[in-house]
């Protein structure tokens, strides 16, 4: 694909100046071309040669070379993710959020100049995301930008272990595994080793999810601080607990290793220690400090709550089944592998012999988290991203097995809508698997131990997972739905229905180039073509240029576009400023690419530059063809649409379905 910001032929400032620049967004589409255009053209216009790497979703483009980086007099780094910047260490940099590429790119090109030396070992321009600070940025939102791009970070890295760790287990478990009264055990030697693989996949998870959400706040400084207080609560016999912390106390450990780092980074020291402080000092002070407090001052409540949750529920057993069912349920499924789950586990492991109907409870509850998540990203693919429909797929595997661990990046991701409809979900079963006294005669669960035969009451515990799933998924996608749909307030314009599509008199304002106006690589006609919307808020704007893109006989699912559209915007606004949004969506409630142009008299978008949407473009592709070809027509459209003559001409053409598809053909 094209660069979307080529070096300009006059590659010399008069002063024989050099600027590099580099832009990334979380999203890595939009924005990042968007940035990349408005810095190249402002150099350009301020007589300096430069040159911008783009870091989008479909990886790094125009990379900036060794050479170049050696002769250029300062670089930009305009970015909302994490950028390694050790390859710029002598160089001035200036680090600000992707924002201030768009909306002052003359201003960073002068300031860049008289910008700090980057050393290499955090100081002077930073690291990123870890400095916590960029200039101008904006600090209000952009902390919480940060807490959620480390928390994604960790996940993303921690994924393979889940499936790979999960994966081995269960394929052992299917294959070489039988019941005995003290669990699950195997007679070839080859399918233990197989299972231990697994085990040691899964023993990396915790740590792993710690140490790269660590990285992402402190950069490379904080990955083993961050890797071993990951490694500390997730094994509880370093503070007296049968049970760690699980993946709550990764993701504390991964941040307070991450901040610590940057307030080490602070800390002013005599010149000859620098060059070692990012690879000795830094690592070392961070990992001792993190360590001792984690054992001594948070271990020890962990400790005290297991203990006394374990007595807690010695006191529950005389009262009723589906009362307990509940309570062990929802400990089950809150954390997953933590000391809340492993409290209900261990108290239910512990009477097998002596009441094995607890157990049962139990063994209901555990795979309900990764098949309630499996299920969800099967019901609204829309509303997932594509790796997390493949994780979805290995939960739903892990379920069977009765690896609650399956539903971890899902609860990882997003905590405070998986969680409780985990702990619904596995309520629900842990009731009914009371109330029908199953029976689970081994320390397992999931279905895997009704199909090895160590369970009484088969049917009633397959009715328990499947009920208790199902109440999960629904709990799932209804919380990401109406997180993605807020109500409108009081006295708004109710969305608009989604007017007929406008169809132009046969060859009457029809482009020359064909007879259907097609723009856009042919993802765009006249019948997805709308001179004006008749929608007032942005929701309602989506819904109504959805139903436009139904238009072209490529929208399977109107509301399915549309939710997947509402949770794109959650991640963060498509509002681009300059009066122009692009909503766009992954997802197969569409069939192919399709994309839609409309006009409005303004609608509040979110905007960096504070402008109200008046070109409104939606763009949505299948989940399968969701690389290359939905990055190409964001960059094609960012590029195109930073040309304010190609604006003007947009907002000022007649109200013609069939002109407005001329203009747009210009974009290539």
């Amino acid at each position: 694909m094209t660069s979307p910001a080529d070096p300009p032929e006059r590659d010399t400032a008069p002063e024989g100046r050099r600027l590099l620049a580099v832009t990334a967004c979380p999203t890595g589409i939009a924005h990042t071309y968007m940035a990349a255009e408005k810095l190249a053209q402002a150099a350009q216009e301020l007589g300096y040669g430069m040159k911008v790497e783009t870091q989008g979703s479909i990886g790094a483009e125009n990379v900036l070379s060794d050479a170049e980086i050696r002769e250029a007099d300062g670089i930009i780094v305009a970015a909302d993710k994490d950028v390694d910047l050790s390859r710029f260490a002598g160089k001035r940099v200036l680090s600000v959020g992707v924002a201030e590429g768009i909306r002052h790119p003359e201003r960073l090109i002068r300031d860049v100049l008289s910008a700090p030396v980057h050393r290499g070992d955090g100081a002077g321009a930073g690291t990123g995301a870890g400095d916590g600070a960029f200039a101008g940025a904006g600090g209000g939102g952009r902390e919480r930008g940060t807490v959620y791009k480390a928390l994604m970070n960790g996940v993303s890295y921690m994924i393979p272990f889940v499936v790979v760790g999960g994966l081995l287990i269960s394929v052992s478990l299917a294959l070489g595994g039988r019941t005995t009264p003290q669990g699950i055990v195997f007679d070839s030697s080859f399918w233990q080793t197989v299972n231990d693989i697994g085990a040691i996949g899964f023993a990396l998870m915790i740590p792993v999810l710690s140490g790269y959400i660590a990285y992402a706040v402190g950069d490379r400084p904080a990955l083993v601080p961050g890797m071993v207080g990951g490694w500390i609560a997730s094994h509880g016999e370093l503070y007296d607990s049968k049970a760690g912390a699980g993946f709550i106390g990764a993701i504390a450990t991964g941040f307070l290793a991450g901040y610590l780092v940057v307030w080490i980074k602070k800390v002013r020291v005599p010149e000859f220690v620098r060059p070692i402080m990012p690879i000795i000092v830094i690592p070392i002070v961070a990992t001792t400090t993190l360590g001792l407090f984690f054992v001594y001052v948070i271990g020890r409540p962990i400790a005290w709550v297991f203990e006394h949750l374990t007595s807690w529920l010695g006191g529950l057993t005389g009262t009723s089944a589906a009362l307990l069912g509940v309570v062990l349920g929802l400990m089950i499924a809150f954390d997953m592998g933590g000391p809340v789950n492993k409290t209900a586990f261990l108290f239910g492991a512990g009477l097998v012999s002596k009441n094995p109907e607890i157990m049962g409870m139990c063994a209901a509850a555990i795979p309900v988290p990764p098949l309630g998540q499996g299920l969800a990203t099967l019901l609204r693919r829309g509303l997932f991203s594509k790796q997390e429909q493949e994780t979805g797929a290995a939960a739903l595997f892990m379920g069977f097995f009765g690896i609650t661990e399956g539903a971890i990046p899902f609860a990882a991701a997003r905590p405070a809508r998986v969680i409780p409809a985990n702990m619904c979900g596995g309520a629900v079963a842990g009731a009914i698997a009371g109330l029908a006294a199953v029976a689970d005669n081994v320390p397992h669960g999931g279905p895997i131990v009704a199909v090895l035969g160590a369970v009484d009451g088969v049917p009633m515990f397959f009715v328990a997972i499947a009920v208790g799933t199902v109440v999960t998924a629904l709990m799932t996608v209804t919380l990401m739905t109406v997180g993605a749909r807020p109500a409108p307030t009081r006295g708004a314009t109710p969305p608009a229905a989604p007017a007929p599509a406008v169809e132009a008199p046969a060859g009457a304002g029809l482009p020359a180039g064909g007879p259907d106006g097609s723009a856009l690589s042919g993802h765009l006609t006249v019948r997805t073509v709308r001179p004006r919307l008749a929608a007032h808020g942005k929701e309602a704007a989506i819904r109504e240029m959805a139903g436009l893109l139904a238009a072209s006989g490529h929208v399977d699912d109107v509301d399915g576009l549309v939710a997947a559209a509402l949770a794109r915007e959650e991640m963060g606004t498509t509002g681009l400023g300059e009066e122009i949004a692009i909503p766009h969506a992954k997802t197969d409630a569409v069939s192919a690419p399709v994309v839609g142009f409309a006009r409005s008299e303004g609608i509040e978008w979110g905007a960096l530059d504070g402008t109200k949407a008046r070109l409104i473009f939606m763009i949505a592709v299948p989940s399968a063809a969701a690389g290359d070809e939905h990055l190409r027509i964001l960059a094609m459209l960012s590029r195109k649409l930073m040309d304010p003559g190609f604006r003007e001409r947009l907002l000022s053409a007649e109200a013609d379905a069939g002109a407005l598809a001329g203009i747009l053909r210009e974009v290539q």
